[in-house]
């Protein structure tokens, strides 16, 4: 089997598919939940403690200054806000999931409760079944 085969065998599998449907989606996902953190939660929660905004929340390490070459050496910060803001994005996205795989799990339970009707008889013990009343007729 040549290698275009077997990767064309490996790509096509369901799993594979399955597992770039869900790379896109969590992507799109992703900047969704971003959006509702940094645009609606985290001002609410801001104005809620007294109208801080948590991307300007950062500690100084060093101030921004000039070398003799004249070229400004940027200012060193600890941003704390934006790892908060990242703690929130994340628990956000983890709610979701757990939430939708709940909900996922639960209708899977629903389909493994209602159990099958039993298959009625083949072809074949129809017809001995006829061929046992046609005797017994006789």
């Amino acid at each position: 089997m040549g290698m275009v085969s077997e990767f064309k065998e490996f790509a096509m599998r369901g799993n594979v598919v399955d597992l770039a449907v869900g790379v896109v989606i969590g992507a799109a996902f992703g900047k969704i939940v971003a959006s509702l953190v940094n645009d609606v939660i985290m001002p609410a929660v801001g104005f809620i403690v007294g109208g801080v905004n948590f991307n300007d929340l950062a500690i100084e390490l060093k101030a921004a200054t000039v070398d003799a070459a004249g070229a400004e050496v940027p200012v060193v910060l600890i941003k704390y806000g934006a790892f908060i803001q990242s703690i929130v994005d994340f628990l956000i996205v983890a709610a979701a999931i757990f939430v939708a795989v709940k909900v996922i799990n639960k209708l899977k339970r629903k389909e493994e409760a209602a159990p099958a009707p039993p298959p009625g008889p083949s072809d074949e013990v129809k017809l001995l079944t006829e061929i046992r009343d046609a005797l017994k007729s006789r």
